[in-house]
């Protein structure tokens, strides 16, 4: 079952994490576009209350909480309701795929890698952020999470593990930029976006299909 609880309980929470902690999403966002395809059809699961889909201009997502869709679809994206284990989508028809801190909520991981792979069409790029468990502030979020109404019910991996995933899916030719080095609520401006991983907390992976 989809972790949608919290979030269709405490959407306002949600939405206010990006207002008070704006340099650690201005960050987010920043080494997200640095590898999102610039055209193309695209889709974002896991697209919540549209905090990325909508600077970056992607119109279509799917979420499973009717909260956060009500949220997204007023910053004018569709929203479809489902899940990232079975995506409501024929076979090829993105360009592109994007998913943003959403894998520590799936129930299944390479289901859903396997699904993401199924709609891209052929050289198409999937997209994933996320937070690097085996980071510095990874390690600190692992360590606390049962004190947050959002990831207490989350399992955070490492770059890793994601790789592994990606690979035994079948995605190849992997890019690596990653941000976020301290503390997001001690940010005075926003983190630079730098290339590989294992220093950022933030970690954004492009893969092809």
């Amino acid at each position: 079952m989809p972790k949608v609880k919290s979030f269709d309980n405490y959407a306002d929470r949600y939405e206010e994490w990006f207002v008070n902690n704006r340099y650690a999403y201005e960050s987010e966002l920043q080494a997200v576009r640095s590898l999102l395809p610039s055209d193309g059809k695209g889709v974002e699961i896991g697209v919540g209350t549209g905090r990325f889909a909508a600077p970056l201009g992607i119109k279509l997502g799917v979420e499973p909480s009717k909260t956060m869709r009500m949220i997204a679809q007023k910053k004018g994206i569709e929203v479809v309701d489902g899940v990232a284990e079975s995506l409501p989508f024929d076979d090829n028809p993105f360009d592109f795929v994007l998913m943003v801190t959403t894998i520590c909520f799936l129930d299944d991981i390479e289901t859903s890698f396997k699904e993401i792979f199924r709609v891209l069409k052929p050289n198409g790029s999937f997209v994933i952020g996320f937070l690097d468990r085996n980071s510095p502030i990874g390690k600190v979020y692992q360590k606390h999470k049962n004190k947050s109404i959002f990831y207490k019910e989350a399992t955070f991996y490492s770059v890793e593990e994601v790789i592994s995933y990606l690979e035994k899916v079948g995605f190849r030719n992997l890019i690596f930029m990653q941000t976020i080095y301290q503390n997001v609520t001690k940010l005075k401006d926003i983190e630079p976006v730098k290339k590989g991983h294992g220093k950022g907390f933030f970690v954004v992976i492009k893969a092809a299909k």
